[in-house]
């Protein structure tokens, strides 16, 4: 068969340009080489000694403590512009569905709606809430801006002037300016999210103590919206600011006749709003009422009791440390309304006053228990001493036991014959 016959001049060629590729081959595999021997030396000493003094450098300005620094009072508690928004009455809209329909009411056959062309025809389904709606609302009938009496005196409650500043001197002598402690009408609204309408339920009216805040205190510290969702009562909370952070118990338009009656009526329809269902508010309006007062929150709730022109709707009052006075008309409500239940939780700081109390309801011949062990029925009246240690401070946390207006509301709520009544209206 033929050979084939290889020119010398073009096998020369060929041979010049295999020896340049392995050339260039090898060319650049010999700074990897450099590279990779020098990875396993251990660095110079003026390498370590630059990486020994940064690091010395980064300690003395760059802390542990520079870094995570420990979490000021601020930090904890926001203060009213770094938290939730206060709202108006008119932004409370209730929720539609995309039909127009409100929660709450009858829904009428719902419309079909496209999704894209995977489904011509779906039903419409409204997401459900994810949680519970908590809001702070201002309301005309709150307990501030108040420029009426104090009953106690029959003086005005603004007695203290200074240029155009008016002021309040309370009993302690301090004087507390009407634009600093004495102008937030907001109230906080809770509305759990198992809460339903269309079940016996009951409005619940928590009145803090002194040096208190909504949302430092009442939500945040004394977690009161947290206990009323984990007790299982179908209940909503209300919770009247105060006098803003002072040492003042005063009750401003809770002290007026029917003041208590015109508050209730008009967070009827703000909770109505926050609900969702605007139909809901007569319903609102004559829900049972559960009163807790804490410490200072015992003015407000006797005179809401005494002359709140709807003593006969409130089904509860539960007192936390906060038997300081007003024995009289803690005593004529319990008197009066037998179908009810009154419970008093104290420390040694109300001790006398609750022992007293105790005395005069004896007296009047009503039967009085030191247990909260039993069951909780309409006509109970409970004192409950709690052990020494328990402090004042988070008795609304932390009294004859954990979370305590979680407990009253669990029992209220676990009471077939309180159930009734307050389905009732009776």
């Amino acid at each position: 068969m033929p050979r084939e016959i290889r020119h010398p001049d073009r096998a020369q060629r060929s041979d010049r340009a295999h020896r340049w590729r392995r050339i260039a081959s090898l060319s650049a595999l010999v700074p990897l080489s450099f590279v990779l021997a020098q990875c396993g030396q251990a660095p110079g000493a003026g390498s370590l000694a630059a990486n020994v003094q940064a690091s010395n450098s980064n300690t003395r300005s760059d802390s542990f403590d520079d870094r995570f620094p420990k979490p000021q009072f601020r930090d904890r508690f926001p203060t009213a512009s770094e938290s939730f928004e206060q709202r108006q009455s008119g932004d409370l809209a209730p929720k539609q569905t995309a039909q127009g329909t409100s929660r709450g009411s009858a829904s009428p056959p719902q419309a079909p709606y496209r999704v894209a062309s995977l489904e011509p025809q779906l039903p419409y389904q409204r997401p459900p809430r994810p949680d519970d709606l908590t809001m702070l609302v201002s309301m005309k009938s709150s307990a501030f801006p108040y420029f009426g009496n104090n009953p106690a005196s029959e003086a005005p409650f603004l007695n203290i002037a200074k240029g155009d500043r008016r002021g309040h001197r309370s009993y302690s002598g301090r004087v507390y300016w009407q634009d600093e402690t004495y102008s937030d009408n907001r109230v906080l609204l809770h509305v759990p999210e198992t809460f339903d309408i269309r079940k016996p339920g009951v409005i619940v009216v928590f009145f803090h103590g002194n040096g208190a805040t909504l949302e430092r205190d009442v939500r945040d510290r004394q977690l009161v919206p947290q206990q009323i969702s984990e007790s299982g009562a179908n209940a909503v909370l209300l919770a009247p600011q105060l006098a803003v952070d002072a040492a003042d118990s005063s009750a401003g338009k809770f002290w007026q006749p029917g003041g208590f009656k015109r508050f209730i009526n008009e967070s009827a329809d703000q909770l109505a709003r926050l609900y969702g269902d605007p139909n809901a508010a007569k319903t609102f309006a004559k829900m049972p009422i559960v009163i807790v007062g804490y410490s200072g929150g015992f003015l407000p709730t006797a005179w809401s009791l005494e002359v709140g022109g709807i003593s006969d709707q409130v089904r509860g009052v539960f007192l936390l440390d906060a038997v300081y006075g007003e024995l009289d008309k803690f005593a004529s409500w319990i008197e009066n309304h037998r179908s009810g239940f009154f419970v008093s939780s104290y420390t040694h700081y109300t001790a006398r006053r609750d022992q007293e109390l105790m005395h005069m309801l004896h007296e009047k011949g009503i039967a009085v228990s030191q247990d909260f062990d039993g069951p909780l029925r309409p006509g109970s009246v409970v004192f409950v001493e709690t052990p020494e240690g328990v402090t004042h401070r988070d008795y609304v946390t932390h009294a004859w036991t954990r979370n305590p207006v979680e407990q009253v509301l669990s029992k209220m709520a676990a009471t077939p014959a309180l159930t009734r009544i307050a389905a009732s209206g009776n």
